[in-house]
């Protein structure tokens, strides 16, 4: 691919998240900062950014950089004055940084994103939600993943309040995963806009 497809291809992208962007209050309140030029180009980097996380909750920073083609010290500092300005907020979680709308999500809901964000136990628990009696091993299998990695997010999805492993698995607060997994399923997998798709038979959920 030539450069200036490159650079076209960045450019739209760019656009397309800025136009969300654009119509979030507080967007631009801190451009211009440590003395950089707020040039057009760096005005649509940040609405961009803006955009991108709002339709992208949770979404970490390499994914940030890399989804909007943006370069590593471009989007350290736009993402460091939108956690400023607290027009997006910062969640850690292990090792990443993952980044939020500010004032929109509870901790309960940042927690979930950040998993939902993890194909394995994204997997868990759309898995959990479609048959609320599958076994660990039979997550396993679905999964395509060994029974002792199962059983190592399991422990960590009950340590954040996120499944109970009391009597089997359960799936906690399954109103809010379902709305979350529903409402951002184009920003996940394919597992989760599936389930998107079957939401009406789901909604309901009654373990």
């Amino acid at each position: 691919m030539s450069n200036r497809r490159v650079d076209e291809d960045k450019r739209a992208t760019l656009r397309r998240f800025a136009a969300l962007g654009a119509a979030t209050p507080l967007v631009g309140l801190g451009g211009g900062d440590d003395g950089e030029d707020d040039s057009s180009g760096s005005s649509d980097a940040r609405d961009a950014i803006v955009g991108y996380v709002a339709s992208t909750p949770g979404a970490h920073f390499s994914k940030v950089r890399d989804d909007l083609q943006l370069g590593t010290g471009e989007t350290q500092y736009h993402l460091r004055n939108l956690v400023d300005d607290d027009t997006l907020e910062v969640r850690r979680d292990g090792d990443y940084k993952r980044f939020f709308p500010a004032s929109r999500f509870s901790e309960f809901e940042q927690v979930a994103l950040g998993y939902l964000r993890r194909d394995t136990p994204r997997g868990m628990l759309v898995h959990l939600l479609r048959d609320p009696d599958a076994t660990g091993s039979e997550l396993a299998d679905r999964l395509g993943v060994s029974r002792a990695t199962v059983s190592t997010y399991a422990k960590e999805l009950d340590a954040v309040g996120l499944l109970s492993r009391e009597d089997g698995y359960a799936v906690r607060n399954p109103e809010t995963v379902i709305t979350l997994l529903i409402r951002y399923a184009d920003s996940f997998g394919s597992d989760a806009a599936a389930f998107a798709d079957d939401a009406a038979e789901l909604i309901r959920f009654d373990p």
